[in-house]
């Protein structure tokens, strides 16, 4: 007789605005120009959607000098340094940037501040694609990197009287919170951004998995190992009171032994995480237990993103 076991699926999960439209540029791009189409980066931080891109005829590589110029060339979600497209241009190109545009707002942000004299300070995981493309809007040396409060003691800024910060758009909220009070503490007159970096998706998520923590003895976080977002909704849960908490990329991956004899789980997926994959974990429990799902909901996102002009043109 199978086990009884409440399944918490938190909402908002999984695909957001700016990776559903990362998606659709790449499929729409093979559409008008064939296979195969290049994808500087992973389009987005998913196995499972870059397979399956990769299927349809998408060259997924690390560096421009990896593409042929013949071949229109796709850039990632993450952003890329401003160096990229120029380069591209140069090589006569076709290229499309599939930036989501709440992580464009950030490089606006920083080129403005940049042009009315400020040095950066940014908020954000070294070597990741997103901190590596915001840093590369600027000329080297005007953004210093800090990823925790202890290093806000260590940046050596020109002029600390003219300091501005960003953030990488899939931070912790509460780390964040912490770091930036320790700007602020130290450089009384550094200048945060108009409206938050963290991005409405990234909060809703984080928000999301604090509201069923109370609920849960587990919480399993489908997403991939370099997605920043789906790591943070792990420590969030830690964070939150939930004992074992854990990144699968997808049903496979669940440690059954480790979950034991649990009455409640909870289920979330990172932004770039396909509700397919949910639905899969889902099936995975009903297999072995008696499962009854309650969807615990803490908002609504109807946000959309137009691609592209050049892809809603005729070839």
């Amino acid at each position: 007789m199978p086990t009884d076991l409440t399944l918490y699926l938190a909402a908002p999960r999984g695909f957001c605005a700016g990776v559903d439209r990362a998606i659709k540029i790449v499929e729409m791009a093979i559409e008008k120009w064939g296979a195969p189409v290049y994808v500087r980066h992973e389009i987005v931080h998913n196995k499972f959607v870059v397979d399956g891109l990769r299927a349809k005829g998408a060259v997924f590589v690390e560096e421009l000098d990896d593409c042929p110029a013949d071949r229109p060339v796709i850039f990632s979600a993450h952003g890329v340094p401003k160096s990229v497209p120029a380069e591209a241009a140069r090589r006569e190109m076709v290229f499309v940037d599939a930036t989501c545009p709440l992580v464009s707002k950030v490089h606006i942000e920083a080129e403005r501040h940049h042009q009315n004299g400020l040095q950066m300070v940014m908020i954000g995981h070294a070597g990741h694609p997103e901190t590596l493309g915001t840093m590369g809007q600027l000329p080297q040396g005007e953004v210093l990197l800090v990823e925790t409060v202890a290093d806000v003691a260590g940046i050596a800024p020109r002029d600390p009287a003219k300091l501005a910060f960003i953030t990488q758009t899939t931070l912790s909220v509460d780390d964040t919170a912490d770091i930036v009070a320790a700007l602020k503490a130290r450089f009384p007159a550094i200048i945060g951004p108009h409206k938050e970096d963290i991005c409405y998706a990234t909060t809703n998520r984080q928000e999301a998995v604090k509201a069923i923590a109370p609920k849960i003895d587990a919480l399993l976080v489908i997403g991939a190992p370099n997605s920043s977002n789906s790591k943070r909704l792990v420590e969030v849960g830690r964070a939150a009171g939930c004992g074992y908490a854990q990144l699968v990329q997808r049903a496979d991956d669940i440690d059954w032994r480790a979950l034991g004899a649990l009455k409640a789980v909870g289920v979330t997926a990172g932004a770039s995480a396909p509700e397919v994959l949910v639905n899969e974990v889902i099936d995975a429990f009903r297999a072995r237990f008696d499962v009854t799902v309650d969807l615990v909901e803490t908002a609504r996102e109807n946000v959309e993103f137009k691609v592209p002009r050049v892809l809603r043109e005729p070839a």
